[in-house]
């Protein structure tokens, strides 16, 4: 890598203002970003926001150049210095047409900081790079399934300043950057630049411009720079159409012959106006962040019905319709963070999609059988390892729960939701809030005077257990407990340590004295038995282990309602690799659960400052300890 005054004398930031001509791709397959820059240079506007025209090499300059991109929801400055990767004194990747103008290597460089390396900036979606220029959202079509209006829309898309982008799809690995007999590269990101009409032989033809960010390689087809159909063209109808037969990537092509040969269309809105509409609105947005974690909230999709109902839901309030309609127009978008970032770990783009359902009566997370028994209203038009998956909706005023997945269960990424909407939406997180509800632990009751016989054969049990002092310690708790529960065969048990039995008798200790006394044991006993049946009711496979995703509801059947991040600790904490829960891990979790909400109430008691303190922190706590 050399620094730019290594390269040139008389560097400049940028030469004649910023072109699509300063675009050329070099040996780093980012065709894709290069075809968002092209887009970029478009619009004065958001260029200078992206790239600010305030630097240069002048005698002021500081040894460094800073550039804004969008991330999920904020605008960050990235500070890079000019070190550029070189080879023979020339640019190894994207650089300029002049050979001193610099902005473009520098903006790809900056990029490449953002996203970890230049390395992480292989392959991708055009999309993606225009969503970090401008903080819009994006919308895809298939050109061989397009509306009828499709021309129309481009037209509109480009006069709005949205940034548009082409592809031809590939049939395997083999054809990818694989050449047409047109002069056309498959899977190969291109720029829309322009779209116009222009007489030809008393007729109008509607024509569309698009870029090679190599540039170079051109179609090769009717209206191609060097084809017959210009010279029935005016001169000064072809200044309009700035209109020259450069080898510099760019050509125009009959909009027909576009159709017919390129596959994809990304169009990045600066705003989610529908294109199909004549009138522009004011866009309401809401923003929601969240993660998929393992063995708690990655449920994967409606196919994975089990675990479905884990993922987080979003609850949407449409209330007022569009003005002189019947129903609410919004958009929802889905982006999975960081992946880009990420990929030097071995992360890749997930498939990630969403499903929308009308909204039941009442709060809090759904279950397993709402989502089993209801139809979705409405969804993503398909899964797909794109960064953001984005979709158009009409539906009738009311509350709708939107829930995003990956397509795979146990998959992890965090995520960004943003939600458009032509009236305001209320969002909210449908995420439980913490609450115990516990029954008051029965006192110690004095012996009867006649015991049943069922009574005597368990104080049989505990004089054995107890020895003479007729107490139960630790360490006999955990050699009868370990010895019981491993006999059971409907369920999985390693070991109760000894560690585990001292919470259990401090627990249960109401006396103070560090044992357990036999209405103290007996009380227990009882406790335990009711664990063992829960545990066994969400054992939904009778495997002897209870799946991670069922650690909400049997929770919630003990009496501890937690919330998301509660339940990602308890699952991190207590569960395998094969996000499964054992009994003996169940049993501990119950008993810290069960002890620190104790102490809650106790301390809320005797100090009335301390009701303050939020009961799911205190748990956090606790269970941290």
């Amino acid at each position: 890598m050399y620094y730019v005054q290594d390269i040139v004398k008389d560097p400049k930031f940028i030469l004649g203002g910023a072109t699509r001509t300063d675009i050329c791709q070099g040996d780093l397959g980012d065709c894709w970003l290069l075809a968002a820059i092209a887009s970029l240079t478009l619009n004065e506007k958001t260029l200078a926001r992206v790239v600010p025209l305030d630097q240069n090499f002048g005698p002021d300059y500081a040894g460094i150049f800073h550039f804004q991109f969008w991330q999920h929801n904020e605008w960050l400055d990235v500070v890079i210095d000019d070190r550029l990767p070189t080879f023979k004194g020339r640019l190894v990747f994207l650089h300029s047409a002049e050979h001193n103008e610099f902005w473009s290597a520098l903006l790809e460089k900056a990029y490449a900081k953002l996203n970890g390396s230049y390395e992480a900036l292989k392959g991708g979606s055009t999309i993606e790079a225009m969503e970090d220029f401008t903080g819009g959202v994006g919308e895809m079509y298939e050109v061989k399934t397009a509306p009828d209006n499709f021309y129309e829309i481009l037209e509109k898309a480009l006069k709005r300043c949205s940034m548009v982008g082409c592809s031809i799809d590939t049939s395997s690995a083999a054809e990818s950057e694989a050449k047409t007999p047109f002069g056309l590269i498959k899977g190969h990101a291109y720029s829309v630049t322009g779209i116009d009409e222009v007489s030809y032989r008393g007729q109008k033809v509607q024509l569309i411009r698009i870029r090679n960010p190599w540039g170079q390689v051109e179609w090769n087809g009717p209206w191609s720079d060097n084809s017959l159909e210009w010279r029935l063209v005016s001169p000064s109808e072809q200044k309009r159409l700035s209109q020259t037969a450069l080898d510099d990537g760019e050509f125009w092509m009959k909009f027909e012959d576009f159709k017919v040969h390129f596959d994809k269309v990304e169009i990045c809105n600066l705003t989610p106006d529908a294109l199909e509409d004549s009138t522009a609105h004011k866009w309401e947005v809401t923003i929601h962040e969240g993660s998929w974690v393992r063995g708690s909230t990655a449920g994967g999709c409606r196919n994975f019905i089990d675990t479905f109902w884990t993922n987080p839901q979003i609850k949407m309030h449409l209330t007022e319709t569009d003005d002189g309609q019947d129903d609410c127009t919004f958009i929802a978008a889905l982006m999975q963070k960081d992946r880009r970032k990420l990929r030097k770990f071995g992360a890749e783009m997930l498939s990630i999609g969403y499903s929308i359902y009308e909204s039941p009566s009442g709060d809090g997370h759904l279950n397993k059988d709402f989502f089993r028994y209801h139809a979705s209203k409405a969804r993503s038009k398909t899964y797909i390892n794109l960064r953001e998956v984005s979709n158009r909706f009409k539906l009738p005023p009311g509350d709708y729960i939107l829930v995003p997945t990956t397509f795979e269960p146990h998959q992890e990424a965090d995520f960004c939701l943003r939600i458009f909407s032509e009236k305001k939406a209320i969002t909210e997180d449908l995420d439980e809030n913490v609450a115990i509800d516990l029954p008051e632990p029965p006192n110690p009751s004095p012996q009867a005077t006649e015991e049943t016989e069922e009574e005597k054969q368990f104080r049989a049990l505990f004089e054995k257990i107890s020895g003479e002092d007729m107490e139960v310690s630790a360490e006999e708790l955990e050699y009868v407990l370990n010895a019981v529960l491993k006999n059971k065969k409907d369920i999985k048990f390693k070991k109760l340590s000894l560690i585990s039995c001292r919470n259990i008798i401090s627990l249960m200790d109401t006396s103070g004295n560090g044992t357990l006394e036999f209405s103290e044991f007996k009380v227990f006993w009882e406790k335990l038995k009711k664990w063992i049946n829960i545990f066994l009711l969400f054992d939904s496979d009778k495997s002897g282990s209870m799946s991670s995703y069922e650690l909400r509801s049997a929770l919630k059947a003990a009496g501890y309602q937690l919330n998301n991040y509660l339940l990602q600790l308890i699952v991190l904490r207590y569960s395998d690799e094969q996000f499964q829960i054992e009994f003996d891990d169940f049993l501990n979790c119950l008993i810290r659960l069960e002890n620190a909400s104790r102490v809650f109430q106790a301390l809320s008691v005797k100090n009335k400052e301390f009701i303050n303190l939020n009961i799911g922190e205190f748990i956090n706590l606790a269970m941290n300890i």
